[in-house]
């Protein structure tokens, strides 16, 4: 049995001879680095497409690599259909019991025939039930319809969440991202608006950008407000009113809100957040083919989900950092009407620029359609890799020769067009041209029988049924916007979950963004017993700031501390130099001691957050009267300085393997992820110099065995030449003995020792074919050894050591009194409401 379980390498089937028509045994296996420069696979129907994108997101996860699979017919769920023990009892829930009834068979008889045929099929391609067990425990599975609970909901539409910072720093890309979002609300509205001359989309685009700039997601429900009350007065250099007047706006905001109050449409309010590296990986980190289930939607609904994913993904892809392995792999089936090559639909930019940017991140595109004149050839340069299967019309074929053609330009590579036409004239099912402009040249072969029982399209009853047995359910994200608060005395490690902003540079005075929970605050002990009145006239050596206030009338403000605390920790040994800024927000005592730094809650608010006045009509709790004292906060200072010394720790994880750290503020799931694509990056980087290096050998001993190849055909040639002249001689040398005048004469003796002579010639000729195949026999055993050591060599460099179960140690680092420094200490007044049970927080 050949050997296809290759590190990086996909098994995607073995060489096919076009003019033989046979399978030939070499394997053809894909570089999966490959895959980061993208692919386009093209076949019509009953071409083998389908099964052969999902043999490529079968090998893509054995090998470690999540997926997303876009899914618009309903088939690529079949990716959920694996079943390792490949019993009858498996395949009869799954079966097409039309295909059942066509072949006059009972569903249970065509049950059993499925199975034993993908068994057998299986056993032809070196494949078993045993590699299906290894694609299950690989990665984890699981349908999303977005509009639907058949399988794992998707939220969509609850919020418009803001783009991460590194995309709002790229004004291109944040044009790019709004303009989008607007066409693609505004398609479900069947509203086809120009992004520069619609009003409605240059309003929806300014509301949006405004909001989004300021780091804030916007409601559905909000945005149907903003849409009659916009945040703006003018739009340009015109009024609000005289570009899009109050009446119309109103027209607009009703349309939307019809659209939220129809009946079903709460589905997309529901599910789980649009959150690319929570669908990617599960909470442990093991990678995860998230199938997005579309079949189900209308061609409107279709468009504003794809854009919206394909947004979401770059959003995720700018996050990252750069690679050139391969981290993620992002598949579309049937992609015409989203990628069309003269109009400009919402999705298009999207896939446009991933086409362009992913590649440096190592997020590999792979688009597939069956009707390839309705695409952009011009737009799909970027692929590296072309499957081209079976065409239906010789239009087509151009237009995919043209696409070919394009991609070699673009890559700078050879491209023989009419060697190319040639081959696609003979293609039949399940046979594909591949044409890798990392390779020397294009291959024929056909594709390896898929692990995954291909059934065809599911129904949202079957999807339902298939997701809760398979146990999808949900992906484990963690809902957004909830900060972790935790007393001076414990901070938090530096394996606590990422925050939604980048931390702060060691040289900026910064507060973290999110407030803690309103119960973790002691309204009792915060309270004075002063009783609420107007605002305490305090010296200006006093700094005062406001938390803004979540309600608008009734609100106390109640006086605390708020102190800014910044601990740098080194460890030269370890690599580490990490600073992390503590706020923390205290509670005025009415014991000896006035602030007490031990007891105090950590917080989570950026500088920006505070307002410097407080909320028009609010009353204020009495001012301790520490507290009205400037020297106060000096001392106070000082005290945090001390209590953080004592207490701050940064807790770091450690690979023993690599020896690698985890970041601040990087969570252990992200760190095993980090340390998995180290893995990876380092396994192809010596992949390639082993590579480099056996290369010469590989080459010269392949270059022998064609000449010795060669050599054997003129010795086959001769021997067989000889042999039929050494049978014509003896013929006529019997017919002359016994058909001439003379019984013996001197003619037949000669022709009898012509005859001896050649017998002797076809001896010499067999011999010298005997040792020629020992010389190619020899050779081919010497490439195979040569092969054997090459992957040996590389098992042996490559560690063993699976970063994602690997046991982590937990370091803890401690910082010197000399790198604790609290910049600040403030009067902080926090709003409050009265409740039945005394003062509420009321802070946003």
């Amino acid at each position: 049995m050949q050997d296809f379980e290759k590190l990086g390498a996909f098994y995607l089937g073995k060489v096919y001879d076009v003019d033989a028509r046979t399978r030939r045994d070499d394997l053809v296996m894909y570089d999966s680095k490959d895959l980061v420069t993208h692919a386009v696979c093209v076949g019509m129907t009953g071409s083998g497409k389908t099964g052969l994108c999902v043999g490529l997101i079968e090998e893509a996860a054995i090998d470690g690599i999540p997926s997303i699979v876009i899914d618009p017919k309903g088939d690529l769920s079949n990716l959920l259909l694996t079943f390792p023990e490949l019993r009858a009892s498996d395949f009869r829930t799954w079966v097409n019991t039309e295909d059942a009834t066509k072949a006059g068979l009972s569903p249970d008889e065509f049950a059993g025939k499925q199975a034993a045929m993908w068994a057998k099929g299986l056993e032809e391609w070196g494949q078993s039930g045993e590699r299906i067990r290894k694609l299950r425990e690989a990665a984890d599975f699981a349908i999303y319809t977005p509009g639907s609970s058949a399988g794992i909901p998707v939220s969509v539409l609850r919020s418009f969440d803001a783009p991460p910072p590194a995309l709002l720093d790229d004004r291109e890309l944040f044009r790019e991202r709004v303009s989008g979002t607007v066409s693609s609300l505004l398609g479900l509205l069947s509203i086809d608006a120009d992004p520069l001359r619609s009003r409605e989309h240059i309003l929806l685009s300014t509301i949006l950008a405004g909001e989004w700039s300021a780091g804030r997601g916007v409601e559905l429900a909000t945005l149907i407000r903003m849409i009659q009350q916009p945040p703006v007065a003018r739009i340009g250099v015109m009024e609000l009113e005289t570009f899009f007047p109050a009446t119309d706006r109103f027209t607009l905001a009703m349309q939307m809100n019809s659209l939220l109050a129809a009946p079903g449409f709460e589905a997309w309010m529901e599910g789980e957040p649009l959150d690319v590296g929570s669908i990617l990986y599960s909470p442990a980190g093991k990678p995860r083919v998230a199938v997005f289930s579309i079949a189900h939607l209308n061609d409107a609904e279709r468009m504003f989900f794809v854009s919206l994913l394909f947004n979401q993904i770059l959003a995720w892809v700018r996050q990252q950092s750069g690679t050139t392995s391969l981290r993620a792999l992002v598949y579309m089936d049937e992609i015409a009407g989203y990628f069309p090559p003269v109009s400009n639909p919402p999705s298009k930019n999207a896939m446009l620029t991933l086409m362009k940017q992913a590649r440096a991140f190592g997020v590999g595109m792979v688009l597939a359609t069956q009707n390839p004149v309705d695409i952009d050839y011009k737009g799909l340069a970027n692929a590296g890799t072309w499957f081209l299967g079976r065409l239906q019309t010789e239009r087509d074929k151009a237009r995919v020769l043209d696409g070919l053609e394009g991609a070699a330009a673009a890559a700078s590579a050879t491209f023989d067009r009419d060697a190319c036409d040639k081959i696609l004239s003979g293609l039949g099912s399940r046979v594909f041209l591949m044409n890798n402009v990392h390779e020397d040249g294009p291959v024929v072969f056909q594709t390896r029988w898929t692990l995954s029982y291909l059934r065809g399209p599911l129904t949202r009853g079957q999807i339902k049924q298939l997701s809760g047995a398979s146990g999808a359910g949900t992906s484990g994200a963690t809902p957004l916007g909830i900060g972790v608060t935790t007393s001076a005395s414990t901070p938090a490690p530096a394996t606590a979950s990422t925050p939604e902003r980048a931390s702060p540079a060691p040289d900026e005075t910064r507060l973290p963004v999110t407030t803690p929970p309103v119960s973790r605050v002691n309204i009792s002990t915060a309270s004075s017993a002063g009783g609420a009145h107007s605002r305490p006239v305090l010296a200006p050596e006093i700094p005062q700031y406001f938390l803004p206030a979540r309600v608008e009338g009734g609100v106390v403000y109640v006086p605390m501390v708020l102190g800014l605390g910044k601990v740098f920790f080194s460890d030269s040994r370890l690599g580490v130099e990490e600073t992390e800024t503590h706020s923390w927000l205290a509670a005025f005592g009415h014991g000896p001691i006035a602030v007490d730094w031990e007891h105090a809650e950590r917080v989570d608010v950026w500088e920006s957050d505070l307002d410097k006045s407080p909320a028009d009509g609010a009353a204020f709790e009495s001012v301790p009267t520490d507290a009205a004292k400037a020297k106060s906060y000096e001392m106070w200072k000082k005290d945090l300085a001390g209590e953080l010394y004592r207490s701050a720790k940064l807790e770091i994880l450690q690979s023993p393997s690599s020896g690698e750290t985890s970041n601040l503020g990087e969570s252990e799931k992200d760190f095993r992820l980090r340390l998995q694509q180290a893995a990876r990056e380092d396994r192809d980087a010596k992949a390639e110099q082993l590579r480099r290096k056996y290369a010469p050998k590989m080459t010269t001993l392949q270059e022998r065995i064609r000449r010795a190849e060669q050599q054997l055909a003129v010795q086959e040639e001769q021997a067989k030449s000889a042999k039929m002249q050494t049978a014509i001689s003896f013929g006529s040398a019997i017919l002359s003995a016994f058909l001439g005048r003379k019984k013996i004469s001197s003619g037949n003796v000669g022709r009898v020792g012509t005859v001896a002579r050649g017998m002797t010639r076809q001896s010499k000729e067999s011999s010298d074919v005997d040792r020629a195949e020992d010389t190619v026999e020899a050779l081919r055993a010497q490439l195979k050894d040569l092969e054997m050591q090459f992957q040996s060599d590389l098992d042996a460099m490559v560690s063993k050591i699976d970063p994602l179960t690997e046991e982590l140690e937990t370091i803890t680092l401690k910082p010197k009194k000399t790198n604790v420094t609290v910049p600040a200490v403030v009067l902080c007044w926090v709003p409050h409401v009265r409740g039945a049970e005394g003062l509420e927080g009321a802070w946003r």
